[in-house]
């Protein structure tokens, strides 16, 4: 999927701000301010990720529309684990994303309770960095060891969610599931594979590098046994784009050749992702839900080939942009809004452009804003010897049924479905976050069902 407001992905939206990012422009402000990347020992998404930083950087009064390409690559750098939400939320995107999805094989409540702690130790562990013990050789190793001697905390983003099938009696959870969270239902170009849909439990993990998210996943894995199963997993990346002397933050593209993320919300913008992406105690939900976000997973499969032997026009038209600026068909750059009022029959950005769908941007639609953080993914080949390419596409919304369900209604139909077909995914619930040391994730909603 391209853009949902301005974009390519699936959904591309944005508030009709024009807001850029200037990715040159942002070291520089970082560095004038005594944030020098390189003297402080940062790397872009640190600093990004601590909003008073970025307020002292003077950057917050301009917002990301656009999921941005990794800038750098950083082996020290740590997102901060406790807090009222998750990281991997708003988290600047890592170069590499994996989406797992495990059933719960934990037999009663206690067990539950048991491996959401133990999650909750090794997550936050992971995320830091460190080193391992040293055991007995007569033992089997306390690491895999891909990683070395030292664990490096490379970005690493672990993000815990829960699917509704864990809403269930064996946990005693059905009275406290979040109101929208329900099994993802196949839209008309679906072609899903039960075998990649759903789970009781899912991980989405990012890093810097792929070897790091493995490397965090065999770690939990070893440390939950007899209480996760892994059901599906799949794994993409993005390219780094570092910055570049006139370069203006664009966003990385997908295996259709275009931008994959203009228009997104900013997350740097607090008040919009309270208004989007976090619940709050307004909105009808379980008090224990507040701080979580519902998180909308898709496996895409794009036929790359039919689409590459399509010509550009066409698909220019399809997605509503230029391929290689990114700019809408209205004009401008890859940031600029697209002007739908003075063209009403859509003769230059056509009505059934996949980001006019997406994001008809009317004051009607705007409660629809999601925010995406998609990755491109490879598995190989097709028995009939086609690529198996697409996007891993992943969204979070403070209302599910608002955000991605409306958003795919409106999709249904286009003309893009013709290059792509959905095969996998799900509904998750993301958890509130591990307020400090002694909190552990999904310690509200096991208090909330004793």
């Amino acid at each position: 999927m391209s853009d949902t407001s301005s974009s390519r992905c699936p959904f591309g939206f944005s508030s009709d701000s024009d807001t850029r990012l200037d990715r040159r422009g942002f070291l520089r402000g970082a560095g004038a301010t005594g944030l020098g990347l390189g003297l402080a020992g940062l790397c872009p998404g640190q600093a990004l990720a601590t909003p008073s930083s970025a307020d002292t950087a003077g950057h917050t009064a301009r917002s990301a529309e656009v999921t941005s390409a990794p800038l750098t690559q950083d082996a020290e750098l740590a997102y901060p684990f406790h807090g009222a939400h998750q990281q991997g939320v708003t988290t600047p995107r890592q170069a590499s994303g994996m989406l797992v999805s495990f059933d719960v094989l934990a037999r009663d409540r206690e067990g539950l309770d048991a491996l959401l702690r133990t999650l909750t130790a090794r997550i936050a562990f992971l995320t830091q960095g460190g080193a391992y013990p040293q055991r007995d050789p007569r033992f089997p190793p306390p690491d895999s060891g891909i990683l070395g001697p030292r664990i490096a905390p490379d970005g690493l983003s672990v993000t815990v969610a829960l699917g509704a099938s864990l809403f269930d009696a064996r946990f005693g959870l059905d009275t406290a599931r979040p109101k929208h969270l329900e099994r993802m239902q196949g839209f008309p170009n679906d072609a899903l594979d039960a075998a990649r849909c759903h789970g009781d439990l899912a991980l989405q993990i990012c890093a810097n590098t792929l070897d790091t998210a493995y490397h965090a996943l065999r770690d939990i894995i070893k440390h939950t046994p007899g209480s996760l199963l892994v059901r599906w997993k799949q794994e993409g990346s993005v390219p780094l784009l570092p910055p570049s002397p006139g370069d203006i933050d664009g966003s990385a593209r997908n295996f259709l050749g275009f931008r994959d993320g203009t228009a997104n919300p900013s997350a740097q913008d607090q008040a919009l992702m309270n208004e989007l992406i976090w619940i709050d105690s307004q909105r009808g939900e379980p008090e224990w839900a507040v701080g979580g976000s519902y998180m909308a997973v898709r496996i895409i499969r794009n036929y790359v080939e039919r689409w590459d032997r399509t010509p550009l026009g066409e698909q220019e038209a399809i997605f509503g942009r230029e391929k290689m600026s990114g700019a809408p068909l209205s004009g401008g750059v890859e940031q600029d809004v697209p002007d739908y009022a003075s063209d009403p029959e859509g003769k230059i950005t056509p009505l059934d452009a996949h980001i006019r769908l997406a994001n008809p941007r009317t004051p009607a639609t705007e409660k629809n804003r999601i925010l995406r953080r998609p990755f491109n993914y490879s598995n190989g080949v097709e028995p009939n010897g086609q690529l198996d390419m697409g996007l891993l596409f992943i969204c979070f919304q403070a209302d599910l049924a608002a955000g991605f369900i409306t958003v795919q209604k409106r999709l249904d139909g286009e003309p893009l479905e013709e290059y792509i077909k959905p095969v996998g995914g799900g509904y998750f619930f993301v958890l509130p976050g591990a307020r400090d040391e002694q909190d552990y994730l999904g310690r509200g909603l096991m208090a909330a069902t004793a």
